[in-house]
């Protein structure tokens, strides 16, 4: 029974010292803490959704759930093959090119208006704590930090591990000139080293000017946060970038709902918006978007274009790791959404209408 005690503790201590260790950040301050209570939508000592977002759908329970996981087969969720892909030399683009690079999930480049902007990088190659669980699929790691030329704005729509990346960050912090992102995240960066002086924190319906003609607003999302046990403690958040001459829709993860039509009216038109499309499931639809939600999402939002993100790269849900794209591209064409789908590392010309392949089918 000692003997039995004595490993249990060990475990336990182990545990307590994984979940506290660098990588899984740190609670925001006490003087941040004062003022994210001020917020109408912080109560109960957690961010809240603007509407009601439980985490699993009605009926849906963590036993039934994981028991799919374990046991479903039935969908191919890993690539049989690499996934093709090609390497754009980002240290040599014409600065006054607006382009956008793709880099597989929610990360990718982008140069708008001489700007150089990084949106949720992973270049580490798995989304999660421990590296050798939810791994990235072969052939999407074709970049990492030393292919990136300096960036003037790195942003970060919330804390999960497929979206804030500790190995890319490290990487990133002499090579980054501000970083936007929601309040609270800031936390988790200036526990890593960060100069609180270059991360704008901003919360839902805020606005920031960072230089003249360039502006951000963040506006809401239907999702949740965190890195450990404890969530919603720092703030989601999707973004609007408004330069001279183009409007950008920066979707981070959110379930679909009547803010996406509230944020058209607002701010759209848009010429581009980039929307999840992956990951989702009937038993947490309210968290993450099917395909076709994210078609009506892109209409409510008034977009031009849209680039469906969150596939590609990583396998977090139940279905076939091409099913979103299938499916997306389906409900693009019946609705007449023009939709871009490059592959990993293509570089997709703001100001042109390109047609891309549809690449997944050949794998």
């Amino acid at each position: 029974m000692l003997a039995t005690g004595v490993v249990i503790l060990i475990i336990i201590g182990g545990v307590l010292l994984f979940i506290n260790g660098a990588p899984f950040g740190s609670l925001p301050s006490i003087t941040d803490l004062k003022k994210i209570q001020r917020l109408p939508y912080f109560r109960e000592g957690q961010f809240q959704n603007l509407s009601p977002t439980p985490s699993l759908t009605d009926g849906a329970g963590l036993f039934s759930i994981l028991k799919e996981f374990i046991f479903d087969k039935s969908k191919q969720n890993i690539p049989p093959a690499p996934l093709p892909s090609v390497k754009t030399n980002l240290l040599h683009l014409e600065r006054n090119k607006d382009i956008l690079v793709w880099f597989g999930h929610s990360s990718y480049f982008m140069q708008l208006d001489s700007k150089r902007i990084l949106v949720d990088p992973v270049f580490s190659g798995h989304a999660s704590p421990l590296s050798f669980t939810t791994k990235s699929f072969a052939g999407t790691d074709i970049y990492n930090v030393s292919d990136l030329p300096d960036i003037d704005y790195l942003f970060l729509t919330h804390d999960h591990w497929d979206h804030l990346d500790y190995p890319t960050i490290l990487q990133l912090k002499n090579k980054v000139n501000k970083i936007i992102t929601g309040l609270g995240v800031g936390a988790h960066l200036i526990f890593w080293g960060f100069d609180r002086e270059n991360i704008a924190e901003m919360t839902w319906d805020s606005q920031a000017n960072p230089e003249e003609g360039f502006s951000v607003n963040a506006v809401t999302a239907r999702h949740f946060s965190g890195r450990g046990f404890q969530r919603n403690k720092s703030q989601w958040t999707s973004f609007v970038l408004t330069s001279k001459d183009k409007k950008i829709f920066i979707g981070g993860d959110s379930g679909y709902g009547s803010h996406f039509a509230e944020i058209g009216k607002r701010f759209g038109p848009f010429n581009l918006a980039i929307l999840e499309d992956g990951q989702y499931n009937k038993n947490w639809k309210y968290i993450h978007m099917m395909p076709e939600e994210t078609v009506q999402a892109a209409i409510d939002l008034g977009t031009k274009k849209l680039l469906p993100v969150h596939w590609g790269k990583f396998s977090l849900s139940l279905h076939a790791w091409n099913e979103p794209i299938i499916r997306i591209k389906k409900e693009a064409g019946l609705k007449n959404v023009p939709l871009l789908h490059p592959m990993i590392g293509e570089c997709v010309d703001l100001d042109a209408n390109q047609i891309f392949t549809s690449w997944w089918e050949r794998i």
